[in-house]
């Protein structure tokens, strides 16, 4: 009877049971739904939470979502830098959240291309969107950067279209070899190596490949902590590029623009009162020759009893350069795939006659969803480029340097006599006009970007990503100098063939998982990097046959091929987590192995550790009204650098030339059939490992009036150890001129700044404007033991000053600075050289304003540096010539300084072509500060109200004007533009202003419409 008792109770319990969970699941329901942006693209990983609980779940690739929930409840949707949407529990629900348009609060792209929300990031990054880049109406991506980024100094080389930009983040980590940020398109490293000149003067950076147009935005990596998931390559900073994209559920959509701009040259001031000649007397150029302009005064001086004519060189060689660029893209998607196409065609036409630069590219991108968890996209980038260049610079060929100098007094034209001779008013160079049509450099490239991602994503929480890319590109480069030349009498040519071949692969996993109250999200990868780089070089001097311009035509040829496989593999992983998004802890470690190392190197560890705290989710109400946000962040971080030129470790063996005691000298190889060659003279190390860079970090971020002034600071120290010295002298008895060491030590410390204010905001008016400032300091502490210093290009390193010194020939002074002047009442050089100058600038920075009335929207950008000195060749050679504007003051003068005979003041006179022939030998004297303001762009534009488009097939309409380079103050500075270094992007070549092409002030029409 118990037992039956009991049987009878468990039975009666189990049916109230049974009946409580059916009542319980008659209370919930399934809901099922679909997460999308504004656009309608679908938005993965969005957190679908219960109003109420901590029940949820996240998005998928489709941005699809499924969970139980009780009638009756609230869905709360949320994404970073999305606004959260609540919503009723319902069977199927389909949401598109807005943007948060706070930046605090914006995503932003980071390493391998994940996107993160900006209020997390442990480490300083800036953003420049796609109508920034749009607007400063460059044709290369590098100068769409300049001025506009905290710690980011971007400087034009010339004004020669193509021409190559260098960009260097918080100044110079390495001694040698390239100090330039990485470039990565949509997680991709790719090759921004400056090529295609074969002669002297600046090449064209590869980033001059792509069409600014299909850039979505350009995220800076500045400090290590940032950059380390990229390993080595990413040690000088990294730019994050990322290409536009379509948008799901969207009809076709065509988008046209049409540029076309005029460029005026920004030229240097010459005098224009004296005629060629020496000593007051006037030379004619024809039957007496010289490169002075020390003659006569064009204002009296009579040729056959008729006054002088004046001939203005500059005007009348330089012209209004223009530019056309017209693109067309065409985007759109369906429900479960997305696609972009877009071709451009950019025809720059330079202010020097014959020089131009023509790119084609065509870029498609194909997103699909083939599972419900599994997302392809597919990418191709091809561009291809036409450069048609003069020699610059220094060189003979130079038509830049001879009517730099060219006297006012003689016409140039026609630039050949009856005979088909060259009229040259000198000796030693070209006539100008007849290097237009005799000499040339042209370069051509084709290149292919493709790049294939694939996003699987097992689990809610988990993403596997696999990514390949290639960057492939082939450059055919032809120099061609006509017999009759004065620097090669026989003529010349060059061709040069590079094929350069780059690939990339990383497999990598990204875990994201909510703990109760801690966030975490964890990357753990693999990358593979190749890259191949062959140089096909040929040389053929005594050309034959007129006009025929192959090198089949040469006497002589002399042929060489270099080639160079540099591979590397790396690990890496990170996790962030965050606690109550107010704490947040970021580490990462990569372990790196690389082919140019010595193979007791070859893998080396390195990684970062960084911290944030929001203090502002601590702040009271009242508070938290005048400062919404506020976060500090510290990080610290090692990374190394292989900046080892492959082959390093051995000496190779190259091909010689022998001299003998005997009449037959310079005997090229091979020679009789005989190949000749002998181990370079430069000992090869192969004990050489990774530099060391190691960087504290620290910067506060912050938010005022709900983010309508936002201020963000960072402060830096970064020290490079271990760095690659390349011939270094060693002892002549080892048979070997010097050898490549790993002994640098150099520090970089830094303050950035960048303020955002928006003072007003209304419907139909808004104004907003951005405020950067960078201070940054550089030291060189050792070079190789005792070594004080060792040269590198136009500047000098030494221990104890900035990288980037300028060492060379300087007046001889006193104990109290003054000038010393000797017997003859001039100034004269020191016994001995030393600093005279350092291109480092004391600050730069920026400020930007934006506004916009209804249709209506104007914006203007200038650009600051102060300091930064120069070394102007211009006036430096000019002082010799008697061309620059100072030297129209030739009257005599007494200078002022000390007798070094006397030790009195000088009172000895002298002429004024005595007193700068004298210093054109002292480059002191041509030493200039480089600060300037520059009004660097302003644009108004109009855009048409969509209602007025109605019944037209146009969904947009807009008109621009935009000006570059409108006003320039430099007054320290004689030359065109203080922002050029003459002879191209590497570090070698900063701080020089030499005979370069001039850069341009230009004027821009641009229609935009949209179908």
């Amino acid at each position: 009877m118990k037992l039956k008792h009991v049987l009878k109770k468990l039975t009666s319990a189990c049916f109230c049971v049974v009946v409580l969970c059916c009542n319980a699941y008659s209370q919930t329901l399934p809901v099922k739904g679909k997460v999308l942006d504004i656009k309608g693209a679908p938005l993965p990983g969005a957190t679908v939470k219960i109003k109420g609980t901590s029940k949820g779940t996240t998005t998928s690739v489709d941005g699809s979502f499924a969970l139980q929930a009780p009638q009756n409840a609230t869905i709360i949707i949320s994404a970073i830098g999305y606004n959260p949407q609540e919503v009723p529990a319902g069977q199927s629900i389909s949401v598109k959240l807005t943007e948060n348009n706070q930046s605090l609060n914006e995503v932003v792209v980071t390493a391998l291309g994940v996107k993160r929300e900006k209020r997390v990031l442990t480490y300083s990054t800036q953003q420049i969107k796609s109508d920034e880049i749009q607007q400063s109406k460059d044709p290369n991506l590098v100068n769409a950067l300049d001025g506009k980024v905290s710690g980011v100094q971007v400087t034009t080389s010339s004004g020669t279209p193509g021409s190559s930009s260098s960009i260097v983040i918080r100044g110079a980590s390495s001694f040698y070899g390239s100090n330039q940020a990485l470039m990565v398109i949509d997680g991709i490293p790719v090759n921004n190596d400056e090529t295609g000149n074969l002669n002297q003067g600046p090449g064209t950076n590869r980033l001059a490949d792509i069409d600014p147009s299909i850039i979505e935005s350009m995220d800076v990596l500045k400090g290590s902590a940032a950059t380390a998931l990229y390993g080595s390559a990413g040690a000088a900073g990294v730019i994050i590029i990322t290409t536009k994209s379509g948008a799901k559920d969207k009809a076709p959509t065509v988008n046209f623009s049409s540029d076309f701009s005029f460029e005026k040259a920004l030229l240097p001031q010459v005098q224009n009162k004296y005629s060629q000649g020496n000593n007051g007397v006037y030379f004619d150029g024809v039957n007496q020759k010289t490169s002075t302009s020390w003659g006569a005064l064009m204002d009296t001086l009579k040729i056959n009893g008729q006054k002088a004519p004046v001939y203005n060189q500059m005007k009348e060689f330089f012209k209004t350069g223009t530019t056309r660029n017209n693109t067309v893209s065409v985007n759109g998607g369906n429900n479960n795939n997305t696609y972009l196409i877009s071709y451009s065609n950019f025809d720059q036409k330079g202010t020097v006659p014959n020089t131009s630069f023509l790119r084609n590219t065509v870029f498609g991108k194909y997103s699909a969803q083939i599972l419900k968890n599994l997302n392809t996209t597919f990418q191709l980038n091809y561009s291809n480029s036409q450069n048609y260049r003069l020699p610059e610079g220094y060189a003979l060929e130079s038509p830049v340097w001879t009517i730099y100098t060219a006297p006012i007094s003689y016409n140039l034209q026609p630039y050949e006599d009856a005979s088909g001779n060259q009229r040259l008013y000198r000796y030693s160079r070209n006539n100008p006009y007849w290097v237009l049509n005799n000499i040339y450099n042209k370069s051509s490239v084709n290149r292919f970007l493709p790049t294939f991602t694939t996003d699987y994503k097992p689990l809610s929480w988990l993403t596997v990503t696999e990514r390949f890319g290639a960057d492939v590109y082939t450059e055919q480069d032809k120099y061609k100098e006509a017999a009759g030349s004065v620097s090669n009498p026989n003529g010349k040519i060059i061709d040069q063939t590079i094929n350069f071949r780059q690939f990339n692969n990383d497999f990598f996993l990204t875990a994201k998982k909510q703990f109760g109250d801690f966030n975490t999200d964890l990357i753990l990868g693999n990358n593979v990097y190749s890259k191949y780089t062959q140089y096909l070089y040929a040389v053929g001097t005594g050309l034959n046959i007129t006009g025929f311009d192959n090198i089949s035509s040469a006497s002589n040829i002399t042929y060489t091929e270099n080639h160079y496989l540099q591979r590397k593999i790396g690990f890496y992983a990170q996790s962030n987590i965050d606690y109550k998004r107010f704490l947040i802890l970021s580490l990462t470690g990569r372990y790196d192995g690389s082919s140019v190392l010595s193979t007791d190197h070859t893998y080396y560890p390195y990684g970062s550790a960084a911290t944030s705290f929001i203090l502002s989710d601590f702040f009271s109400p009242r508070l938290s009204e005048v400062m919404n946000f506020a976060k500090i962040r510290v990080s610290y971080s090692t990374v190394g650098n292989d900046g080892v030129s492959p082959y390093s470790l051995l000496t190779p063996y190259q091909s010689q030339t022998a001299s003998a005691n005997t009449a037959v000298r310079n005997i090229s190889f091979p020679y009789n059939g005989q190949a000749g060659f002998l181990l370079n003279t430069t000992l090869g190390n192969p004990n050489l490992q990774n530099e060391r860079i190691n960087e504290f970090e620290t910067g506060i971020e912050t938010g005022f009036f709900k983010n309508r002034i936002r201020l963000e600071a960072s402060y830096f120290d970064k020290k490079t150890t271990s760095g690659i010295i390349p011939g270094v002298t060693i002892a002549p008895s080892t048979g070997y001129s010097g050898t490549t060491v790993n002994t640098g030590v150099m520090r970089n410390r830094g303050i950035e700044a960048l303020l955002n204010v928006t003072p007003l905001k209304t419907k139909n008016f808004s104004w907003d404007f951005t405020v950067n400032f960078s201070r940054i300091r550089n030291k060189v502490i050792s070079i190789n033991g005792d070594l004080p210093q060792i040269g590198n290009g136009f500047t000098t390193i030494i221990v104890g000053q900035p990288y980037g010194t300028i060492y060379g020939t300087r007046y001889a002074r006193n104990a109290q600075g003054k000038l010393l002047i000797g017997t003859d009442g001039l100034p004269y050089a020191d016994d001995t050289q030393g600093v005279i100058g350092n291109i480092n600038p004391t600050w730069t920075g920026g400020f930007t304003n934006n506004f916009r009335y209804k249709q209506f929207n104007f914006s203007f950008f200038f650009d600051v540096k102060k300091g930064g000195d120069i070394q102007n060749n211009v006036d430096g050679y000019g002082y010799f010539y008697g061309t620059p504007k100072v030297t129209e003051d030739r009257g005599p003068r007494v200078v002022d300084g000390i007798s070094a005979a006397t030790g009195q003041p000088n009172t000895i006179s002298v002429s004024g072509q005595s007193y700068y022939q004298r210093i054109n030998g002292i480059t002191e004297s041509v030493i200039q500060d480089g600060t300037y303001i520059k009004l660097r762009n302003a644009s108004i534009g109009y855009t048409l109200k969509p209602s007025w488009l109605t019944g037209t097939p146009f969904k947009a309409l807009n008109f621009s004007v935009t000006g570059r380079n409108l006003w320039v103050y430099a007054p320290h500075f004689t030359g065109g533009d203080p922002e050029v270094s003459s002879f191209g992007a590497s570090s070698a070549s900063q701080g020089i202003y030499s005979f370069s092409t001039p850069t341009s002030r230009s004027f821009d029409f641009s229609l935009k419409l949209t179908l």
